[in-house]
C-alpha cells in the first residue's frame, strides 16, 4: 500500500514472521495498528469487547462521516493545542492527505464540503468499515468479538473474558486501543484505568471534551426552543490570557443548556476556564453579517407602530429564537434603549458553569500521560505494551481531527511494535529517545 510504504525502512523484514500480536480494541486506532502489523508478517489477533467492531466510529458517522479536514496542514496541526508537540511527528507520518489517499485505496471516493471537511461520497461510515475489515480478514487478521480485557497477570499475561469464562494470553507484543471514556454504551468505558495504574502508568483524570454546557434557561426557552438550532451566529471567548478568539457557526439550544459545533470548538477553553474560575462567559454575535454601526443605525430608527419584535427583524431576520434570547438576558429598559440593545445584539453574554457529564460528551480529555510512553507509544513501565487512540491524553475539536489522530496514533503504535519486534529478534533493545 502506498500509504504505508516508506515507514518500514530499517525494520528487519523477517523479524515479525510468526510473532503473536494482540490488539485490544476494534476501533479505528486498533484496526490501523493491525493493518501495519499484518502487512509485516505478524500473527495478529484483534479482541473487541462489543458484539461488533467500530461502534463509536459508526455512531459518529450517522450524520455524515467526517474523515478529515482539507485546511492548510499547519492550521490542521494547531487544532491539537498544547498536545501538538507530542502529536506532530505522528501526524506527519499520516497526514490528512495520506489519510484521504488511504480511504481511496479502499475504493471509497471522497469530497470536500463547503466547510473544508472531507467526507466519503456516500457520507456513511458503514461501507468504509466493511471494506476495511474485509481487507484485514483477507490479509490474515483474526477478530474475536465479545472478548474483554481484564488486566494483567503477574507474569505479564493478559487476562481475557468472554461472558463468564476467563482465559489468558501472552503475545509477543500488545497494543491497547481501548478508547477514552465518552459514549460508554458504545464500548469506551475507561474501565482499564486502574489496571494500568497498578502497573505504574500515570493517568490524567477524565474530563468531557466536545461537550455541551449547563445553563439555567427560563421555562419559556426550555419549552419553546429546546432542540432548536441557533444559526448564523459568531461566538467569541476571551481566555485567562486575554486573547479573544471568534468563530462563525451554529449553536443548539438544549433543555439543559447549550451545545452544538460552535460550543464544541471552544469546549476545551471553556472547561479550563470553569475549572480555574468556577464559570466562563462567552459572547454571541446574533448578527455577524452586520457591523455594529449598521445594527445601531437600524435600531435607532423610529419604529412607529411596529412592535419591538418587528423592529428587530431589520438586523436579526425572522428568527424567533434570536429575539427570545435577547428577552431572556435583557431587561425591558435595556431593550428599549437602542444603544444598549445594539450592543447586546452584537455581543450577547452567556455564562456557563459546568460541562455536561462525560457519558454525553463526543470525546474525552485525559487518559494515559504522554510522559508514560516512549516515542514509539510503548509504555515505559510495561515493555512490549503499546497504547493508541483516545486512550492517550489529548483532545481536538470535531471536524475530522479526532478520527485523523486516532488513525495516525494507531499506525504509529503499529510501527513502534514492529521496531520492538525487530529489535527483540536482533537482541538489540535500543528504541528511540522519547524526547
Amino acid at each position: 500500500m502506498s500509504a504505508a510504504g516508506s515507514s518500514f525502512e530499517s525494520i528487519n523484514p523477517d523479524s515479525c514472521n510468526n510473532k503473536r500480536v494482540a490488539i485490544i480494541g476494534g476501533g479505528p486506532a486498533g484496526l490501523m495498528a493491525a493493518e501495519v502489523l499484518v502487512a509485516a508478517g505478524a500473527d495478529v489477533d484483534v479482541y473487541e469487547a462489543m458484539p461488533t467492531l467500530g461502534r463509536k466510529f459508526l455512531r459518529a458517522g450517522l450524520g455524515g462521516l467526517n474523515i478529515t479536514h482539507s485546511e492548510p496542514y499547519t492550521e490542521f496541526c494547531s487544532r491539537y493545542g498544547n498536545k501538538q508537540p507530542q502529536l506532530q511527528m505522528i501526524l506527519d507520518n499520516f497526514t490528512p492527505g495520506t489519510f484521504r489517499e488511504w480511504v481511496h485505496e479502499l475504493g471509497i471516493k471522497t469530497f470536500v464540503g463547503t466547510s473544508g471537511r472531507v467526507f466519503p461520497t456516500e457520507m456513511k461510515a458503514a461501507p468504509l468499515l466493511r471494506k476495511w475489515v474485509h481487507r484485514l480478514r483477507s490479509d490474515g487478521v483474526r477478530f474475536h468479538l465479545g472478548h474483554s480485557w481484564r488486566g494483567f497477570e503477574n507474569d505479564g499475561s493478559l487476562r481475557m473474558a468472554t461472558g463468564t469464562e476467563e482465559f489468558f494470553i501472552k503475545p509477543d507484543v500488545t497494543i491497547l486501543a481501548l478508547g477514552g471514556a465518552s459514549w460508554p454504551q458504545l464500548g469506551s468505558t475507561g474501565s482499564w484505568v486502574p489496571w494500568l495504574q497498578e502497573q505504574g502508568v500515570e493517568i490524567t483524570p477524565w474530563q468531557s471534551a466536545n461537550c455541551g454546557f449547563d445553563l439555567s434557561w427560563s421555562s419559556h426557552i426550555r419549552e419553546k426552543f429546546a432542540g432548536a438550532p441557533l444559526k448564523a451566529v459568531s461566538l467569541t471567548f476571551t481566555g485567562s490570557n486575554g486573547v479573544a478568539q471568534s468563530k462563525h457557526g451554529e449553536l443548539l439550544i438544549a433543555e439543559y443548556g447549550i451545545e452544538g459545533s460552535l460550543i464544541y470548538a471552544f469546549s476545551k477553553q471553556l472547561r479550563e476556564h470553569i475549572n480555574a474560575h468556577g464559570k466562563a462567559t462567552f459572547t454571541v454575535d446574533l448578527s455577524p453579517g452586520h457591523s455594529a454601526q449598521r445594527v445601531l443605525a437600524e435600531l435607532s430608527r423610529a419604529r412607529g407602530s411596529r412592535s419591538i419584535s418587528r423592529h428587530l427583524q431589520s438586523c436579526l431576520g425572522k428568527s424567533p429564537l434570536k429575539r427570545a434570547l435577547l428577552y431572556e438576558f435583557l431587561s425591558r429598559e435595556q431593550i428599549a434603549d437602542p444603544k444598549m440593545l445594539a450592543k447586546f445584539v452584537k455581543a450577547l453574554p452567556i455564562t456557563v458553569r459546568k460541562t455536561r457529564p462525560i457519558e454525553e460528551a463526543i470525546s474525552s480529555a485525559g487518559g494515559v500521560c504522554f510522559k508514560a510512553v516512549d516515542q514509539n507509544l510503548m509504555l515505559k513501565s510495561l515493555p512490549g505494551v503499546f497504547v493508541a487512540g483516545e486512550m492517550l491524553d489529548w483532545e481536538a475539536p470535531t471536524g475530522g481531527y479526532l478520527l485523523t489522530a486516532c488513525c495516525a496514533l494507531g499506525r504509529w503504535a503499529g510501527l513502534g511494535a514492529l521496531k520492538w519486534l525487530s529489535a527483540s529478534s536482533s537482541d538489540v533493545m535500543v528504541l528511540d529517545d522519547p524526547g
